[in-house]
């Protein structure tokens, strides 16, 4: 593709070594036209321009394939035992049916993942990972537990079905009995004779489902399943888009690679709520995770209101590009304050909901105080910034949390 400007944007090769999702051809004819690599998969991540997409998931329903995450699937006479050494989050209180948002660490307290955790029965985990090859590393971890368990990635693809009007969808799918699914709990179902399993999470903190594919003939039945999601939300505008990043940067959703990875610890980015340190049993990383609390961080991940115009806006079928910050070169611009090194940002947008350019960035701890002034050094040219809440809307989850039940009697 050649963009107005004469720079020619670079295409991805469709290529065997790089997997492509069993929805490939429906989002392929949904007219996908930017693919990114997650979890050495083919990620479907752009249809229509990103403002537009915002708009369809917080006014309307969306459905995107996230087949790229995949589930470590954890099973076996002790596979409570081995899960709960896995991650600093205590399980204990994880019932059969709940999910949970939890942090795998490493010796040092580093961040491997932070996979959404599935506890599907007594002894069987899905950990529904970010792009990282943590199969591996929880195979290797067994190896030497000296614990009886199964680990594997089964064969199984989930979507996500996020909006204000996706529990009007799920109902059409699979009945009144979805609608009492809370917050982060899970629960098997059929669609027509297909095998699923819906949960009530997402990448957007707006009501919304995502809905595993776990029929044993998942590469045939991939395209049915998302025709009948397609057709259950015609009558409520539903979309096919990518990922909603800036929704998800509104509300303090972190993403991995972004925003930490294994050289940042769980209390950097705001994440101490999944490090039970009174935890009774061990689990990796325990005495690191204590040391650093006891000494505390030296930097922060924060919340930025940053100056100037709409920091991208992309028109995919001319081509042309308006940055008015050069956010395509995929580098962390340094931050600094009055020409001293304070940072590095590590992702802006532009948000339609606030009406300004937000972005988080990972300072030093004597610049993280909100209302410090800071800058960005963008190849286009230094940028003010101020600190803000990491949070920029709904803290509290509360509309991820409403209850659906009444919300739909309601109308």
């Amino acid at each position: 593709m050649q963009a107005k400007n004469g720079k020619f944007t670079p295409k991805v090769f469709i290529y065997p070594r790089v997997l492509k999702t069993p929805f490939y051809e429906a989002h392929k004819r949904a007219g996908c036209k930017a693919y990114s690599v997650y979890n050495h998969i083919y990620h479907p991540r752009y249809y229509d321009d990103m403002y537009k997409e915002y708009d369809k998931v917080v006014n309307a329903v969306t459905l995107w394939d996230v087949s790229v995450e995949r589930q470590v699937e954890i099973t076996g006479p002790d596979a409570f035992k081995f899960t709960n050494y896995l991650t600093p989050r205590d399980l204990a209180k994880c019932k059969i049916g709940q999910c949970r948002y939890v942090a795998i660490c490493d010796e040092n307290g580093g961040i491997i993942s932070d996979p959404v955790l599935l506890r599907l029965a007594e002894n069987q985990f899905w950990l529904s990972t970010s792009d990282v090859d943590l199969l591996l590393w929880a195979k290797g971890v067994a190896v030497n537990s000296k614990m009886n368990v199964k680990i594997q990635e089964p064969d199984v693809s989930p979507v996500q079905i996020q909006g204000p009007k996706s529990p009007w969808v799920v109902r059409k799918l699979f009945g009144d009995s979805v609608l009492d699914l809370g917050y982060y709990y899970c629960m098997r179902a059929k669609v027509k004779d297909m095998d699923v399993v819906v949960s009530r999470t997402g990448f957007t903190a707006e009501l919304g489902y995502e809905v595993f594919l776990t029929d044993s003939r998942v590469g045939k039945r991939a395209l049915d399943l998302w025709e009948m999601i397609m057709e259950a939300g015609k009558p409520f505008g539903i979309t096919v888009t990518g990922p909603t990043h800036i929704r998800s940067l509104e509300a303090g959703i972190l993403d991995y690679r972004c925003d930490m990875d294994l050289d940042t610890n769980p209390f950097e980015v705001g994440l101490d709520y999944l490090v039970d340190l009174n935890k009774q049993e061990d689990y990796i990383g325990k005495e690191a995770l204590k040391r650093i609390k006891a000494q505390g961080v030296n930097r922060k991940i924060i919340g930025l209101e940053i100056s100037g115009p709409p920091t991208y806006e992309w028109n995919w079928d001319s081509g042309s590009e308006k940055n008015s910050m050069g956010w395509d070169t995929g580098d962390r611009w340094p931050v600094t304050q009055k020409g001293k090194k304070a940072g590095y940002l590590t992702k802006a947008y532009f948000s339609p909901h606030l009406k300004k350019n937000i972005g988080r960035a990972m300072v030093g701890i004597e610049f993280s105080k909100e209302g410090t002034e800071l800058t960005i050094e963008t190849p286009a040219g230094p940028r003010t910034a101020t600190v803000v809440s990491f949070y920029f809307t709904d803290p509290k989850k509360s509309i991820a949390k409403a209850d659906v039940r009444a919300l739909v009697k309601a109308k």
